[in-house]
């Protein structure tokens, strides 16, 4: 693993790395907050999993989360949305969300995107190794969030391993990619035309499936110009008021999709999070 940067805040360290991954084989950059804390002592950790076009960059250098992470004592991972490098495959039109920036926190089935798009093997089993290898982690006190395809993925992984996550939350997160163009694209991209295959990265779908957790947070901003095509958060309500999962969900009113909203809503969730773990 190789430190890109690192740097003081909040008395703890936010530190970029980068090391060379056998589930994407390529090289993948990641952030992580340290908050203080004592020397040998182990700490609660949140997984947030970012957006459409995004990197590690976008939360780590807009979400403002550092200084409640400090006061609260959370380590923060960031990852990456997407495999990138040379001979990466991307979409054939250039199109934004789908291929680089877009790995959906899916392992694609099809090719060529089978060689490198295995995000969800990244975030479910390699990255939280390495972590746990080279900071201070809990590895029984973990939580996950995420925005947008992020909150797709937070939600999906947290559903999927409900033992290891104890609280999940999302920012206008896309809930049920079935049923939505981002989704549908990414889906049959990444997985083919086997719907099946489909259900187990859906979250509404998986819930209908038998899938449970303790409870859900949602924030989500009435003025998101993606809320009624791509997001539809009234699908994941319905689909937890049908089988009793506590879900929280916030319409915030005037916001939008953006940073502005993430970094304004953080500290909720954060408290959350530090509350259940």
């Amino acid at each position: 693993m190789e430190t890109v940067s690192t740097n003081q805040s909040f008395g703890g360290v936010q530190g970029v790395y980068r090391h060379a991954s056998s589930a994407t084989g390529t090289d993948m950059m990641f952030s992580v907050f340290v908050p203080p804390h004592e020397e040998g002592a182990t700490l609660p950790v949140v997984w947030y999993l970012s957006g459409l076009t995004c990197t590690h960059a976008n939360v780590t250098e807009k979400g403002e989360y550092r200084r409640l992470c400090s006061e609260l004592g959370l380590i923060f991972v960031a990852p990456d949305t997407s495999p990138r490098g040379e001979g990466v495959a991307d979409d054939p039109d250039g199109a934004y969300d789908f291929g680089l920036g877009a790995g959906f926190y899916v392992d694609a089935t099809q090719e060529p995107y089978s060689r490198h798009y295995r995000m969800w093997s990244y975030v479910t089993q390699e990255l939280p190794d390495i972590v746990a290898d080279h900071f201070p982690v809990d590895r029984d006190r973990q939580s996950i969030m995420g925005h947008s395809m992020g909150g797709h993925g937070a939600l999906t992984i947290g559903l999927a391993y409900p033992d290891r996550f104890k609280a999940i939350s999302a920012f206008a997160p896309i809930v049920a990619p079935s049923q939505v163009p981002w989704g549908q694209k990414a889906l049959d991209g990444y997985l083919g035309d086997d719907r099946a295959a489909w259900r187990k990265h859906d979250a509404v779908a998986m819930i209908e499936d038998g899938a449970r957790c303790g409870a859900l947070l949602v924030d989500q901003g009435s003025a998101d110009n993606f809320l009624n095509d791509q997001l539809k958060p009234h699908l994941l309500a319905a689909a937890c008021e049908a089988v009793g999962i506590d879900l929280t969900l916030h319409l915030q009113p005037g916001y939008d999709h953006s940073y502005y909203f993430i970094s304004t809503f953080m500290a909720d969730h954060l408290r959350w999070h530090a509350e259940r773990l």
